[in-house]
């Protein structure tokens, strides 16, 4: 693997853990340093970092939100 990409790689922990997890992706680096974009996209979708996967877990957050809040009123309603 490419000096410069084993520092990129040694820079974020988590596209290092990633690497960790998957050795495939020392043969595929070593072979296609270019490759790096592509584990870094599958990395963020790994650790659910694309955009999608935030919208659903922000739409998560505010359905909990919500749900606690009308337990609170319903709470209130009935003292």
């Amino acid at each position: 693997m490419r000096r410069n990409v084993y520092e990129r790689i040694k820079a974020n922990p988590e596209t290092h853990y990633y690497l960790r997890a998957h050795p495939n992706w020392y043969r595929n680096l070593g072979r296609d340093p270019d490759a790096y974009n592509k584990m870094i996209s599958e990395s963020n979708s790994y650790y659910g970092k694309t955009f999608p996967q935030r919208i659903d877990k922000l739409q998560s957050n505010m359905n909990l939100v919500m749900m606690m809040l009308d337990m609170m009123r319903q709470g209130n309603e009935n003292v």
